[in-house]
């Protein structure tokens, strides 16, 4: 069956293409143009996209849930991506929250099987056990310990080849010959939850490195004689800069700023625990008890904020509206952001010339439609 979307301004790839079309087929695209061209293609359906803006789907590196389950719940996954769909996201990494060594591995053989069932699963991220635990943010203490080499490794061998992503402090004890490993294992390993020093984190992306996680958050800020972590990132062109665009991690200008020093280096991340698509109340993050109020998560004991609520489709509005280019904060939403964090391979997102993974906005940048490999859902 052949789709063709016309009448659309198709944002890709770094550029926007008014009064453009596309056709997909068999799940991929078969063709682009412009004007009436479309009427040349010999298509089943067609579809007017009155004006509105075309994008590739958007791809989550980072989030841990949304519409009720979390990533402590690693079988939810699909429903939880079900859930971010619906705002744009067609493919995500599931990202997980310390737990024993048992247990975890235990979810990323969950998650394993899920993403081989299910390719818009895309792996998972390991955001603990090996973290900081003066910058733990909202995950337990007691679950929080240094990496070690058989730690490191049979996580990685219960992933099957899907371990996407893992975030640690380089600083740690073993913290470096972790990166390494993981790196060496085809991991994207991201320094956060750190109190890394700015030389920590450059031998941190001199060894494998090539993230920074949600930039800003669970680590050192900047200082003007302490640099930090941050400004490593933005210095260190090696490295992608996941940015949780909400208006409570990051403020709106520091946004801006961060796609203005790392251009084409900016992932925009949901970090979307439990209440993301749901409503305000109580809930858990890795066994802590969260209350969300006005779409703010905060843990009920000490008050840190844990997680978001945030769709990637409030993160692109957000970004617009605080001047970045539209087809610059739809880059840092899709598969430029996802290749840059060393994910790219595994993931099959974008307009042309891969999958047909695609949204459609309307002049708000609210979502009308998306489809994934050319199906409506």
């Amino acid at each position: 069956m052949t789709t063709v979307i016309r009448a659309v301004r198709l944002v890709d790839g770094g550029a926007a293409t008014d009064d453009a079309w596309i056709a997909f087929a068999d799940g991929r695209v078969r063709d682009r143009g412009t004007g009436d061209g479309w009427r040349a293609v010999a298509a089943d359906r067609v579809i007017d996209g009155a004006g509105g803006v075309l994008t590739p789907g958007f791809i989550d590196i980072h989030g841990h849930g949304g519409g009720g389950p979390s990533s402590d719940e690693a079988e939810a996954s699909a429903a939880t991506l079900a859930v971010h769909r619906s705002d744009g996201t067609t493919r995500a990494v599931v990202s997980l929250v310390p737990a024993s060594l048992d247990a975890l591995a235990a979810r990323v053989a969950v998650v394993a099987g899920l993403a081989a069932a299910d390719a818009t699963i895309l792996g998972s991220h390991l955001e603990g056990p090996f973290l900081d635990v003066g910058h733990k943010g909202a995950h337990t203490p007691g679950l929080l310990r240094p990496p070690d080499a058989a730690g490191v490794a049979r996580l990685i061998d219960a992933g099957r080849g899907t371990v996407r992503q893992v975030t640690l402090p380089p600083e740690l004890p073993g913290g470096l010959a972790a990166v390494s490993q993981f790196a060496a294992a085809g991991v994207a390993v991201a320094v956060g939850h750190t109190n890394a020093t700015e030389d920590e984190a450059f031998a941190a992306f001199d060894a494998g490195a090539t993230i920074l996680t949600h930039a800003f958050n669970a680590m050192p800020g900047i200082h003007h004689r302490e640099p930090g972590p941050v400004v490593a990132a933005l210095r260190d062109e090696r490295v992608t800069l996941e940015i949780i665009a909400d208006g409570v991690h990051v403020h709106p200008d520091v946004v801006a700023l961060a796609f203005t020093q790392a251009p084409g280096r900016i992932a925009l991340i949901t970090d979307a625990m439990a209440a993301a698509g749901a409503a305000d109340g109580h809930y858990t993050l890795g066994g802590l008890a969260v209350t969300v109020t006005d779409g703010t998560a905060r843990l009920d004991v000490g008050g840190a904020i844990a997680g978001s609520t945030l769709t990637q489709d409030a993160a692109l509005r957000l970004a617009v509206h605080a001047g970045v280019p539209l087809a610059t904060a739809v880059g840092a939403l899709t598969h430029g952001s996802a290749s840059r964090a060393g994910v790219g391979g595994w993931v099959r997102g974008g307009v042309v010339p891969r999958c047909a993974d695609a949204v459609l906005l309307d002049e708000r940048l609210t979502v009308r439609s998306v489809w994934v490999d050319g199906i409506p859902v």
